[in-house]
C-alpha cells in the first residue's frame, strides 16, 4: 500500500516561493520513517533536519514543487497550493494521502471535495485521505514531507543574503524590504510584493 504525505513551508512568507514537499513510501517502511525522527520541521534543529532528509531517500520517495513569488502576486496562494497537492498526487498514485491541512477545519470537507473532483478528471482512483491540522506533527511521513520542503526553502533563503527568515514579523527581513522603499527601488524577483507587509512599509515611510 502506497502511503503519501503532503506539507508544505513558507506559506506565510512575504520572501520567497511556497514549497510543497512530498514523501511516498509503502506501509511496510513505516516504521523505518518513524524510527528515521521525522517530524513537524519547525520543532527540528537546522542540521537534524538534513540529517533526516538524507535517510529519507532509502525509505520511500521525495519530491517538492515550488510556486513563485511572481505566481502567488497573479494568482491565488490557495488554488496555486492545491493544484501542487493535485499534481503530487497524480505523480504518486497512492492508496492513502496525509495532508497538513493548510486551512481552518471547517474549510477541510470543501479541501477534500476540490482535491476528488480533480483527481476525478484524471482519471485515477481515489485515494483515501486524511487532512488535519498539525498532520506534520502526527505523522511522520507528513514530518518527512515537511523535512523535504523546509530544507529546501530555507537554502533559497540563505542564497538571497543577509534578509532574515524571510517571514512578515521578522525585523532583519522587515529592515531589508524597508531599504528598497527608502531607495526608491524595485524589490527583486524574491518578494512576494501584493503582502500587507509591503503595503504597511509604504504606508510606514509617508507617516
Amino acid at each position: 500500500m502506497k502511503i503519501l504525505g503532503l506539507d508544505e513551508a513558507g506559506r506565510g512568507c512575504v520572501l520567497g516561493p511556497l514549497v510543497v514537499g512530498a514523501f511516498c513510501c509503502t506501509d511496510e517502511d513505516l516504521e523505518e520513517v518513524v524510527r528515521s525522527g521525522a517530524t513537524d520541521s519547525k520543532k527540528l534543529s537546522k542540521k537534524k533536519r538534513q540529517e533526516i532528509l538524507k535517510k529519507l531517500p532509502s525509505l520511500g520517495q521525495t519530491h517538492r514543487l515550488e510556486v513563485s513569488p511572481k505566481q502567488i502576486d497573479d494568482g491565488n496562494l490557495n488554488t496555486l497550493e492545491e493544484g501542487c497537492f493535485i499534481n503530487l498526487i497524480l505523480h504518486f498514485k497512492p492508496d492513502i494521502v496525509y495532508i497538513d491541512a493548510p486551512t481552518h477545519p471547517r474549510g477541510i470537507p470543501a479541501l477534500q471535495q476540490r482535491l476528488e473532483m480533480a483527481i476525478r478528471k484524471q482519471g485515477m482512483n481515489l485515494p483515501k485521505w486524511i487532512i488535519e491540522p498539525k498532520a506534520d506533527l502526527n505523522y511522520p511521513v507528513v514530518g518527512a514531507a515537511s523535512i523535504v520542503a523546509k530544507v529546501h526553502r530555507d537554502s533559497i533563503i540563505a542564497a538571497l543574503g543577509d534578509v532574515g527568515s524571510g517571514y512578515p514579523s521578522d525585523p532583519k527581513t522587515r529592515n531589508w524590504l524597508k531599504g528598497f522603499i527608502d531607495r526608491n527601488e524595485s524589490f527583486p524577483s524574491c518578494v512576494r510584493t501584493r503582502w500587507g507587509t509591503i503595503s504597511d512599509l509604504r504606508q510606514q515611510r509617508l507617516l
